[in-house]
């Protein structure tokens, strides 16, 4: 049997790991040398009509309402239709999401909202929720990070390549919380690695006993 460091590298898919990896980087760059009001209305003040309409949606995939019916419509493939998938689903989206929700909470971070009311330059619409505190880190990004990664590491050898379309989504998610002023650019970024490596984890794991239970139900047979 391998031990959990081995299956933990051979879980990994590279086309969605490299990406964040690259993305750790650049943006761990950028949240050093940037002023993170500057990062906010760089992206912000850049809208358009069709780019309202895009963000207002985009953005919805960090949110429960969309991951949870797709993790259930997943169930319908007769592979992802039992006990180790619904649990691992369960624990890889919701897990991280709660603890990282307990840290909003506790940190209490203000939002761009909050921080620059009043501010002209700030772009925003009636229609999108006025968001003022427990900002940091973004659950809409961490939500959308962890989601994806699921999914990426639940694809097979052959459709690997998904997880760079798994990773544009998701940091397209990231970036719609700036656009719509919800979101610093930092907060982005924290709940990003937060949720990939809170899932990676737990999925890791989860693979671990999975193997052991096949093992097991073999024996007994």
């Amino acid at each position: 049997m391998l031990p959990l460091h081995k299956k933990f590298q051979i879980l990994l898919n590279p086309f969605f790991i490299i990406p964040m990896l690259l993305w750790i980087l650049a943006g761990g760059l950028t949240c050093y040398t940037c002023d993170q009001r500057m990062l906010f209305f760089a992206i912000n003040t850049r809208y358009s009509y069709l780019g309202d309409v895009l963000m207002y949606y985009i953005t919805m995939m960090g949110q429960g309402e969309v991951i949870i019916p797709v993790l259930l419509a997943l169930m319908i493939a007769p592979k992802f239709r039992n006990w180790w998938y619904f649990i691992t689903a369960v624990l890889c989206n919701a897990l991280p999401a709660a603890v990282h929700n307990y840290i909003k909470g506790y940190l209490n971070h203000p939002r761009p909202r909050q921080v620059f009311r009043g501010d002209a330059a700030m772009h925003y619409l009636p229609n999108w929720p006025e968001l003022l505190h427990s900002g940091f880190p973004s659950g809409h990004s961490q939500g959308a990070f962890s989601f994806f990664c699921f999914l990426s590491l639940l694809v097979m050898a052959k459709d690997r390549k998904l997880g760079l379309l798994f990773f544009f989504l998701a940091i397209m998610v990231g970036y719609s919380r700036i656009y719509l002023t919800a979101h610093f650019f930092g907060d982005v970024y924290a709940g990003s690695i937060f949720g990939v490596v809170a899932t990676t984890l737990i999925f890791s794991i989860m693979s671990y006993y999975k193997e052991k239970f096949f093992k097991k139900k073999e024996t007994s047979n």
